[in-house]
């Protein structure tokens, strides 16, 4: 064993013990899709005084925090998100109505001083509830209505003419509500202010205390969102301009114990410094955070063991190796995002699974490269055909996990909520993958290259011989690229039939781009789609649509609904399916759908013009161009694919297309690479033969890189649940469509680029010794066990 073998190898112990102590000893941090609760995001709103910055809005965070807390829901996660949103988390919570009240009213507290009866009717407000209404009112926390003639109704209904405002809620050090069983006053509200307030208070209730007992201006007005919850007389025995010291005030009315500590924590949370608007609202009952566990596990064990399987045949002794380092990589990447407190989402966790197969990419580039090695020389060592392989494939390696990582990247900073999860669990894939195949998958090989018994039987090792699908291509020599233009007419006509199915049927974007409110409900008997519609058209949402979901369970979408007519619309499904349970619940406000949307389509953009730079600094600039041309190609035959299918487009999918975007990019860079150095190597042969053999040599390469992750996508989407189907289904589509293109619409397109193009062939790679292969492998490179003696 050399020293950096015992190096790889010592390193790789190391790094699996810890990994392993951190997986035993520390639990993963489960997003709210995955164990059940809320998720509310708040956008907060410029007002005529307040501007909604990052001050404001974290200032408003830490009130909210206040509210939250008070509820006594288990470990609330309140954050940031920008300069002015607000993402608050409600583990277990699965009725966000009373969340949602608490947390959107502004309790705007106002004292006023009452100038006497109304002449005109007072201002009021609608009363009841619309199914259909705006779930999320936004109200002016800095203002009233017109402090001039603010017409509001006393608690006997009686119409008042109030002053304009004398002292908010913010004056407020303290409210706590309290039972006079002595008095028979019943449940109260006890007010503290604090000391400028408390001198503001002593003057309105000085002056209101000049008026004669009795008459409406000897009252004080206690308004809460534009709505009387006390006027009480000022004491006889307060004379005029003395008032009412602070501390000694309270508000007094037929308050029952919940609506006196409600009141009482509202006030104490004091106004909101600017109003806040819920633009996204998510409930996720616990069965399906579970289920989905349970279902990406059993995917996830049974698709890893089939790419072992499918591996470990292909390679034989290496392959079963390269399959422990597949385990090993499994252990290393969960301990990172456990060790990382990453939050594990659901699509998070769909990446984690994708990327167990992404990860022999690494191994099955240096194997065949290996192979290659040893058929041109086949008299040479095991282990120096291995050396090599590793050599000339990390190019190969690095530029197509470069391509992943981006995608990721964009993944993380464009995507939104558990979108984010996706990106962050697939760049730790992609780092994990490389640790294992380049430092354990190389440790364990080339240990196992150094003993007698795999050096003598080199049938067992796998890679001393080709592979059967390589040594027919290379028999038959198809001349694949003899006339390009036919390939690239072949996939403009794919295009095409993508095209017509997004005009013809259109895309069906989800809630998530067009906002309004997606709710899914299990029920204890069997209720039709037909049954369900009639039932909710007479309940007045005659807008609903409604679709079957899971294991005859019930999709209910629909535009504006508040948390108030999603229980009205919960009740109406309950007369016909008895129990109804609610699964699953999305609710995203225009605003946000408008955002989400436009982000999307700037993702899009981003990844393209960032993979292009990429390989245009990498590559040829007509490689560049073919390899987007290629990735643009995918793109729209998986969006297509979609259109024809009737899915649904939303934020999981926008995360699949991504992903499509990197995985078709990395499978045109190998092949790239090798035309890159064969044509360096052969600077006189034409670049359609140079391509033809570069495309015969990496065919392996892509079949059983394709392979390894078609096992792991087909066991999610046959296991995930609705869930994770659509996304395994455009992974699958986009998988076969960027394999195809890779080869038949990539390469083509360079070659007929080429033809126009200036630029001289690349130049040959650089040369340790001269003349024979013996001096280009250089001493540096020799094998350990060859002393460089020859015949």
């Amino acid at each position: 064993m050399t020293r950096a073998t015992a190096v790889r190898a010592v390193l790789a112990v190391a790094v699996l013990l810890v990994s392993v102590y951190i997986s035993l000893t520390m639990s993963p941090r489960l997003g709210l899709d995955l164990q059940g609760g809320t998720r509310i995001v708040l956008q907060a709103r410029d007002t005529a005084t307040v501007e909604a910055d990052r001050e404001t809005t974290d200032r408003t965070l830490e009130v909210l925090r206040q509210r939250i807390d008070s509820l006594g829901v288990s470990e609330p996660t309140l954050t940031r998100s920008g300069e002015d949103r607000i993402i608050v988390e409600l583990p277990d919570v699965q009725d966000p109505r009373q969340a949602a009240e608490v947390i959107g009213r502004t309790a705007q507290l106002t004292f006023h001083a009452v100038e006497g009866p109304a002449v005109e009717e007072p201002d009021a407000k609608p009363s009841g509830s619309d199914p259909t209404a705006d779930p999320s009112p936004t109200t002016d926390p800095g203002s009233t209505a017109d402090p001039d003639g603010l017409t509001l109704s006393d608690e006997q209904g009686r119409a008042l003419a109030l002053g304009p405002s004398r002292l908010s809620g913010a004056g407020v050090e303290d409210a706590t509500a309290g039972f006079d069983a002595q008095g028979g006053a019943g449940w109260s509200v006890s007010l503290e202010f604090r000391k400028d307030a408390g001198q503001d208070w002593k003057r309105l209730t000085g002056e209101a205390a000049c008026h004669p007992a009795g008459d409406d201006r000897r009252r004080v007005a206690i308004v809460l969102d534009e709505k009387v919850i006390s006027s009480p007389q000022v004491d006889p025995s307060v004379g005029c301009k003395v008032g009412l010291p602070s501390g000694a005030t309270q508000i007094t009315g037929s308050f029952s114990a919940d609506e006196a500590r409600d009141l009482a924590l509202l006030i104490k949370g004091g106004a909101l410094p600017v109003p806040v608007e819920i633009v996204e609202q998510r409930t996720v009952g616990p069965t399906l955070g579970a289920a989905a566990i349970d279902a990406s596990a059993r995917a996830a064990l049974i698709g890893a063991a089939a790419t072992a399987l499918f591996i470990t045949i292909v390679y034989r002794l290496f392959g079963a190796l390269a399959a422990v380092a597949l385990g090993a990589y499994g252990v290393i990447s969960y301990a990172a995002l456990v060790a990382l407190g990453v939050t594990l989402t659901l699509p998070g966790l769909a990446g984690f699974v994708l990327a167990i197969g992404m990860a022999v990419d690494a191994n099955v580039l240096v194997f065949e490269r290996a192979r290659e090695e040893c058929a041109e020389r086949p008299k040479r060592s095991l282990r120096s055909a291995l050396t090599t392989g590793f050599t000339k494939a990390w190019s190969a390696v690095a530029d197509s996990n470069a391509t992943t990582l981006i995608a990721a990247g964009l993944l993380f900073f464009l995507g939104s909520g558990p979108v984010k999860g996706f990106g962050v669990t697939l760049a730790i894939g992609v780092i994990a993958s490389m640790f294992s195949a380049l430092v354990i998958a190389r440790a364990l090989t080339e240990i196992a290259a150094s003993t007698r018994f795999v050096s003598d039987y080199r049938g067992v090792n796998g890679i001393a011989r080709p592979g059967a699908v390589r040594t027919w291509l290379v028999r038959k020599d198809p001349q694949l690229f003899r006339k390009p233009v036919r390939w690239l007419v072949v996939s403009v006509a794919l295009v095409a039939v993508a095209v017509a199915g997004i005009v013809v049927r259109g895309i069906d974007l989800g809630v998530e781009f067009t906002g309004g409110r997606l709710v899914e409900y299990s029920t204890s008997r069997p209720v039709d789609v037909e049954t369900a519609r009639d039932t909710l058209a007479a309940a007045g949402f005659g807008d609903a649509e409604v679709t079957t979901a899971g294991d005859g369970d019930l999709s209910v979408r629909t535009g504006k609904l508040d948390n108030d007519g999603e229980h009205a619309l919960r009740t109406a499904l309950a007369e016909e399916g008895g129990e109804t349970t609610k699964v699953r619940d999305e609710l995203i406000g225009p605003s946000l759908g408008d955002e989400l949307r436009r982000n999307a389509l700037i993702a899009l953009g981003v990844a393209v013009a960032v993979q292009l730079a990429y390989l245009a600094v990498r590559f040829r600039w007509t490689f560049a161009v073919a390899s987007v041309g290629a990735m643009v190609h995918d793109v729209i035959l998986v969006v297509g694919a979609f259109a024809w299918l009737g899915r649904p487009v939303d934020g999981i999918f926008l995360a699949a297309l991504l992903t499509v975007i990197g995985y078709s990019v990395n499978d045109s860079v190998v092949v790239f690479d090798r035309v890159r150095e064969l044509w360096g190597a052969n600077r006189r042969t034409p670049l359609d033969t140079i391509a033809r053999r570069a495309v015969l040599q990496t065919v392996p390469r892509t079949v059983n890189t394709g392979m390894g992750a078609l096992f792991i996508l087909a066991a999610l989407a046959v296991l995930g649940g609705d869930s994770l189907a659509d996304f395994a289904l455009a992974l699958l589509i986009g998988i076969v469509v960027g394999t195809w293109s890779s080869v038949f619409t990539a390469v083509p397109g360079a070659i007929v680029l080429e033809r126009n193009a200036t630029t001289p062939p690349p130049a040959p790679g650089k040369r340790k010794g001269k003349g024979s292969a013996r001096g280009r492998q250089g001493a540096s490179r020799r094998d350990p066990l060859d002393n460089g003696a020859r015949v």
